[in-house]
């Protein structure tokens, strides 16, 4: 039976990552707030360890693994993010790990997820299955599988960092949060909802893939093959059920933004606010910016989920 994640396991979560994890920045734009009339705070997980929020829920999964478990090693699929989280908590606590990336995948993420010490086995995303890969190497080796969203430790990682966005500006009236397969999102709205109940929590995926937006309308889970945007860390196919669950009982909607917003709010990010985002990191934002919904008067705030761009991309991108 599946363990649902609840805000005891934020906390248990937030525990484990004292000292480990990095407690990163609030931000906010005086230009922002002025254009938009309301008061935006981002909440900079680009300046997390490996570069994005999901070093926490790695971490926290390893965590719980036991003795046995840590000896035979973990494995798992991610388009870059991930992939490096799962590798350095694993050179954290001294465990092998196998990683299967897209051969598409970003070259620097690759790169780092090699350093890490990592074992990375390579895939055609249009023709191999990852999670039937991935299942292989627990049933042959016997791995532990650390999935990158639908996984209740990893939800409850992800969940601190909003745990921590809440503490620094409470009394919130929006959240946006990027939205791919939905670990994100559910261990955001645990938080949310724990503690500020009133705070409306939308995800934010890309147009091109627009997966939970659908599920959500449809009342099921419904399947995007073959997501089409910049935003490499949104294109996950479908939610999980645990993820979709938690969408559909939390979640004050999702909306979508275009691949030409998520590049402008880029460039905001650069010019205005010199920091380096990646496209799926600018989900959010790209929301708050282009008036995807009113925010007019409101206190609001954007996860900003990750800064691992290739920088011959990202140079592409700041010149478009």
């Amino acid at each position: 039976m599946v363990h649902i994640p609840s805000y005891e396991d934020i906390l248990q979560a937030a525990a484990q990552l004292k000292e480990v994890a990095h407690r990163t920045p609030v931000l906010s734009s005086r230009t922002l707030n002025q254009q938009l009339g309301a008061e935006v705070f981002f909440k900079c997980e680009n300046f997390q360890r490996i570069g994005a929020f999901k070093f926490r829920g790695g971490y926290n999964a390893l965590a719980q693994l036991n003795s046995e478990q840590r000896q035979r090693g973990v494995v798992a699929f991610s388009s870059g993010n991930h992939a490096q989280a799962v590798a350095l908590a694993a050179q954290l606590f001294q465990v092998p790990a196998t990683i299967i990336m897209p051969a598409t995948a970003p070259a620097a993420k690759k790169a780092a997820t090699l350093a890490y010490g990592a074992r990375v086995i390579e895939y055609d995303r249009f023709t191999q299955d990852r999670e039937q890969m991935a299942q292989e190497f627990v049933e042959k080796e016997g791995m532990t599988l650390i999935p990158p969203f639908s996984h209740p430790h990893v939800i409850a990682g992800q969940g601190t960092a909003v745990k921590e966005l809440l503490e620094t500006v409470p009394d919130m009236d929006v959240l946006l949060v990027p939205l791919g397969g939905g670990g994100l999102l559910s261990g955001s709205l645990l938080a949310a909802h724990a503690l500020s109940p009133a705070t409306a929590v939308y995800g934010v995926e890309p147009e091109g893939g627009n997966d939970a937006q659908q599920s959500l309308a449809q009342g099921q889970i419904v399947r995007v093959d073959y997501p089409n945007s910049i935003a490499d860390g949104a294109l996950t196919p479908a939610l999980s059920p645990l993820t979709f669950s938690l969408i559909q009982q939390y979640a004050k909607g999702v909306l979508t933004v275009t691949d030409t917003q998520l590049i402008k709010t880029l460039q905001f990010f650069a010019e205005r606010m010199k920091i380096v985002v990646e496209p799926t990191g600018c989900l959010g934002a790209a929301a708050a910016l282009f008036g995807a919904l009113p925010l007019q008067g409101k206190r609001v705030g954007v996860v900003v989920s990750g800064g691992n761009v290739d920088l011959t991309q990202y140079a592409q991108l700041l010149t478009t």
